[in-house]
Order: C-alpha cells, then structure tokens, then sequence
C-alpha cells in the first residue's frame, strides 16, 4: 500500500499519521513548540524521496512501513549506540534496558529517529517500542542475482545483502512518523533538535567540574572531602550525594537521614559558600517508610520495584505530589539538581528487576509505555520544578527517549568500557542526547589519565566515587596531568558554553560526530584510503563470513565548531587521526597539519590529541577553582590560531535563571584581521556592549598552540 498524505508540520519537515495512534507519547508529554523563527531560515528543502516510494502494510500484530535506501546509503542515530554508529545493515530493537551489552538496539535512550549521509532524518513518536531494521532485510522481489554468493568457495560472501529499504515496525494502532529535510546531515538532526524546542542551555556551574561521594558519606566527611579540592588546587563546581542521604532507598524515601546529614539546610549552604553545588541521588521507586507513600499509592502501578511503589508520573496528581516534596525538602535549602538513576530496568537473567511490560497504571498506560518513558517523565518533572523558580538545573539520567534535547540532562551507564564511552559521544549527537563517560575507577595510572582527559571534554565532566571513594589525585604520580585538563576545561567554559547556546538556537549539537562536519563522500574517501593502506582489517566478529572490516571513525568528534578530540585510551600511545579538509593545528603542540586526509599522531600520557581550525577564536577565562558566583566578572582572553584572518563566537548571559528567555543575553563576533605589516587585530563585535560575566577583554594571537596554563 502506497502512502502518499505526507502533511507540512514545519518548515522541511513532514508528517504521516497511521492508523489512531493512542496514550501519551514523547512529543506529547513534553509539550514543547518547534522553534519556528530558527526553522525558518534554515535552507529550503524538498522532501528526500517520492512520498509513493513510501509503503505501508499489514502484519501479524503491527504495521510494516518500507522506506527507500540508496545501496550506499550509512545510516545513524537510533538514540545511544555505545557498540556501533553506523546503523546501516543492522536490527536495532529500541528498547529501554540498562545493559545493552549486546548489538540488537537495546539501551538507555532507544530514540526511534534515524538520520541518513544523505540529509535528512526519520522519526516515529511512539511510547512503544519500535524495531528498525536499518538495511538489514531482504524482499525477495528485490534480491539482485549478483549479490548472491557460495560462502564456501566466494571471500566476498556477506550474511547480510545490501537492501534497498528501511522497514519499520510501528505499533499495531498506529503512529505519527516524521520527516525532516536537510539538505546535509547536520541539517537534518539541528530540525529534529528545533522541532523539539531546541538544543538545552545549562547552567554555567553545570559545566565545572563534577564529583560524587561514597555512599555512605556523613555531612562532615562530604565537606572535608570538598576542602580537599580546594587544597589541592583542582576545580570542583559540584559534589553529588549517592544513596546515602536517604533515610531509606532501594526502595527510597526522597528523605534526608538524621544520622547522616541531621542539619541539610546548613549542610547544603556551607557547601555554596565554598562554591560547591549540591546534587542529589535518587529512583523512582517509592518506600513504604516514605511519607509520600500513602498519597502516591493509588496513583501507581500494579507491581512494586524493590518493594516500592512504581508511581504514574503521566498523572498531574502524582506529578504535583513529588514536586511538593522535592521542593520543601531539597530546592528551597539550595539543592541544585539530581541524578536520576534506575529509571530504565534490566533483563538480565540473573538481575532482572523492572515492573514487567504487562503492569498495569492508573492512567491506562502500561509496562511497556511506561518504561519507555519513565526517563523522560523524570527529567520533565524535575527541570519543571527549579523553572518554576527561575533556576536552571543540569543533572544525570539513566534512562530517556526522543524529543529530550530541551531536558537539561546528561546520560550515564553502568557499563565501563572506555572506547564503547567515546562510541556514545559520537552516537548521541545524532539524536538529541547528551553523554558523559563518567570516570569511576581504573586499573592504573595510565587508565585514570586517558578517561579523565575525555571526560574533560564531553558534556558533563564528572568523577564518581560512589563506589571505591577514589579521588583526582588517587595516582599521585599524574595527578598534575588530570589538574591541567580540569583546568583547561574551566579555561574553554566561555567556549564552551557558547556551544550550547548555538545548540540552543540553531538545533547544532555541542558534541558531535565526524558526518556532521564531512560528507559522505569525504568519508567514503578516507576509508578507501585506510582500507588500502591496512595490512588488515578491523572492527569484526566473524572472519568466516567475509565481512568488511571498516574504519567507521567512531573514536574521534567535534567539540563545539574549532575543536576536534581524538581520545587514546590505556594502552595507546599513537592513533590514526581524519581530520576535515583545511589546516589544523594541535591545540597545546601547535604543530601544523594538512587536514583532509588521515594522519597519524603520537601523545604520551602528558596529552590528548586535540586539533584547533586555522583562523579560530576561542573565548576562554581564568581556570578558577569553581565557576564565579552571580554577578562576579572574571577577564576574558580571545585566543586567535593560525596564520590568516578568522572569527568566533561568543555567547553570554547570567549563567543561572531563565531570563534570557526574555532576551536578557548577547551575541559577540571575535574577528581577527591582520594588515599588511602582518601584524594581527582583533575586534569584539556586537550589539549589545559588552559582554557583562567579563571585567576585560584581551586578545592572544598563538600561532604555536597554547601556552601552559
């Protein structure tokens, strides 16, 4: 069956209704309006396919929608991916699961939205699970005789052929699924992001430095272990709480232990004297020795978590209990946010707690959709609640969904490995998801060097030692390596931060992967050369099937607009980098390189490969111990890379209320020029005076990289 009534719902943007669709779903729970004025001046586009090469059809129990694919067609997206980027030949099953140790589809934030090298995306907004099969299946009518091949004698055999569709697993009532334009890839994911309201602006303490205590920490314990930053010079803007501070958890109580914390208003105000943010640990599964129980019990679901109530949150009446509570007892003593953990479930075998797909709420919805949502209901509730006092929050969430580029959260997983951490930098960037690979523990000195300089360069840098209570200087011996990079993280916040609001604005994600800044074709190059130059391949499980092994360049990403990071993780010393077409120089070595190519660097342990565009201008301040309180102005330096003229951006505002949302903030252009002496200029330009988070503005034109802070 042919679909062809496809409906303008926005500016390059499409939608088709199938069947009736029923019960909440993300784009509906979340209530958020497209940015109309940013999608308006985004580039004109058709739609990416005929609308009659969409098909539509019945099967047992769900709908099938088939959309065409180009057979060199890479696909990306899906939600967090921490085992591939490229979706393109693969099953991806898109359920909420906290252990996505295998490569179905499975994990935290499972966004039925996929985006194509090609330029342009596809969303199904549904609260039930959907199954994508990227590529991956094979109509008979369209099987091409020269694709099949004898295993036994042909090394080009494949176990999956090169399909010409998309086939899509919508739920048996139906769905609305969406088309965005781009005309590039970028394009596409910044109208997805703007169609959801936009990109989230965090809090500028947000972006400090992370660390998150022992579980069973008294008051006085958390407040000596702050000190100790403060001795130690390293920066520190937030200290987390983990299950310890309730009087009761697993299930919890959302109550401050007496033991522990007898005085947590005082607790929590001594804390901000000393520039720390204060961010609490919780789930949602409700104790019986809560005194939220009995109100919430109604108003919850047909089976207990750990004993507790698994509350309705799609119901106002629920949503209104848990806010009271978290406001007399959290916000309004200063607490600045939380992490919400456990909100996903887990089907392991031996470890499966969630409330089953078959539970039953009192709003009609059930297991299924709830789990699903669940994250997202969380994150909604509680960016709604320091709204209401004109107070951004940025926090951590285990479990989300699509639509959630406005929720000021950041995910985190249970799991550990390294390079699967960086994997979900580049994964998340494709559907309006943001990732920390938060740094817990390691085997060595070198394993607590290489994650500590990724995490400083990822959304939310964080160390949590909840569990074995280590510090940033555990390893005495690199503990003035892991102090330069939270520094030099505290130096780009102005960078940084200006990332966000063109996040914000323009839909563009601040972290983000190599196809947003390189075509298709720029890829495709690169990885004809690599495959050339490889004595062997890699990134296989099964040589026995023929499988191309290809270099899919999942290790490296942009952040913000000038900077490209290529981590290295324990037991690399050198690593093949792809840099993008122009000049790049080291961030800190200043060393010049010809970019549209792949080249190969070295970097002791002292360093991470980080590369800066020729003619940046990177905004950065003094590497404080904490980011400055309200109304403090610190100097600001713009710092100018390469050898011709250039420009960056600036972005600033009070760094903590909303009310930039009534135009209470600036747009600066840091432009270089140089005359004919060869002598260089810089020139802050905007409308607004100037920036007022700055006391001065100084310029450094560093044609050899950055000077040691």
């Amino acid at each position: 069956m042919q679909i062809t009534n496809w409906r303008p719902s926005a500016p390059g943007v499409w939608r088709l209704t199938i069947g009736e669709p029923q019960g909440i779903t993300p784009l509906s729970l979340m209530g958020v309006s497209p940015k109309a004025e940013a999608l308006q001046h985004m580039p004109q586009v058709q739609p990416p396919f005929a609308w009659e090469s969409v098909q539509l059809e019945e099967a047992s129990g769900c709908l099938i929608l088939s959309i065409p694919l180009d057979r060199t067609e890479k696909l990306y997206g899906t939600g967090l991916q921490l085992l591939r980027m490229n979706q393109r030949g693969r099953n991806r099953y898109l359920r909420v699961n906290s252990d996505p140790k295998q490569d179905t589809g499975e994990t935290h934030a499972p966004v039925p939205f996929y985006v194509s090298d090609l330029g342009y995306g596809v969303w199904v907004d549904t609260s039930r699970i959907v199954t994508m099969y990227c590529g991956s299946t094979m109509r008979q009518e369209e099987t091409q005789s020269e694709d099949i091949r004898d295993r036994n004698t042909d090394k080009e055999w494949k176990a999956t052929l090169v399909a010409s569709r998309v086939e899509i697993r919508l739920p048996v009532e139906g769905a609305d699924v969406y088309v965005f334009g781009g005309p590039t890839l970028s394009d596409a994911v910044a109208r997805y992001n703007l169609f959801c309201g936009g990109g989230i602006l965090p809090p500028k303490w947000g972006l400090g430095f992370w660390h998150r205590v022992p579980t069973l920490y008294t008051d006085q314990q958390v407040l000596e272990e702050a000190e100790q930053f403060r001795r130690h010079d390293i920066p520190c803007d937030v200290i987390g709480l983990e299950p310890g501070w309730h009087s009761q958890s697993y299930p919890v109580s959302y109550e401050w232990e007496k033991s522990r914390f007898p005085e947590p208003e005082k607790f929590v105000k001594a804390l901000d004297q000393s520039g720390f943010r204060v961010n609490l640990w919780e789930h949602p599964f409700v104790s019986p020795k809560s005194e939220l129980y009995e109100e919430l019990k109604p108003l919850s679901g047909s089976h207990s978590v750990w004993g507790g109530l698994a509350p309705d949150y799609s119901l106002p009446a629920a949503v209104e209990l848990y806010k009271k509570q978290h406001e007399e007892q959290h916000v309004n003593i200063g607490v600045s946010g939380y992490k919400l953990d456990e909100c996903d479930g887990s089907d392991l075998t031996n470890n499966s707690w969630m409330f089953p797909g078959h539970a039953q709420f009192p709003s009609g919805l059930d297991g299924e959709q709830m789990r699903q949502m669940y994250g997202l209901m969380f994150q909604k509730m509680t960016a709604e609640l320091f709204r209401s006092k004109n107070r951004r929050t940025y926090g951590l969430v285990r479990a989300s969904n699509a639509a959630a580029s406005t929720m000021p959260y950041v995910l985190y997983s249970d799991l550990y490995d390294h390079k699967q951490f960086i994997r979900g930098l580049c994964s998340s960037s494709f559907s309006g998801l943001l990732w920390t690979p938060e740094v817990r523990r390691a085997r060595n000195a070198e394993d607590w060097v290489r994650r500590m300089q990724t995490v400083c360069f990822s959304p939310l840098a964080m160390l949590n030692a909840w569990g074995d209570g280590t510090k940033p200087w555990s390893f005495p011996e690199v503990e003035g390596t892991v102090r330069h990079y939270i520094k030099l993280r505290m130096g780009l916040l102005p960078y940084l931060y200006t990332a966000f609001a063109t996040y914000r604005e323009q839909g563009i994600p601040p972290f983000r992967a190599m196809p947003f800044v390189m075509s298709a074709s720029e890829i495709a190059e690169a990885e004809a050369l690599y495959a050339e130059a490889a004595e062997q391949t890699l990134n296989t499980t099964d040589a026995a099937y023929g499988k191309k092994k290809v270099r899919e360049w999942d290790d490296q990403y942009m952040f913000g607009d000038a900077l490209l990071v290529a981590p290295l993780v324990e037991g690399e010393s050198e690593r093949e980098v792809l840099l993008p077409s122009g000049i790049w120089y080291g961030l800190e070595t200043g060393e010049r390189y010809t970019g549209g190519c792949i080249i190969r660097v070295q970097s002791g342990l002292e360093r991470i490969p980080v590369f800066v565009r020729n003619g940046s201008v990177i905004p950065m301040m003094p590497a404080l111990a904490h980011v400055p309180p309200l109304g403090t102005r610190v100097p600001l330096e713009l710092v100018h890379f390469g050898d011709g003229m250039g420009e960056g951006n600036l972005y600033d505002n009070d760094g903590e209320s909303f009310d930039y949302e009534q135009g209470k903030f600036g747009w600066w252009k840091a432009a270089v020029t140089q005359n004919a002496a060869g002598v260089y200029s810089g020139e802050l330009i905007g409308t607004d005076g100037e920036p007022t988070s700055f006391s001065s503005v100084t310029w450094r034109f560093a044609h050899k990289g950055f000077l040691p802070l």
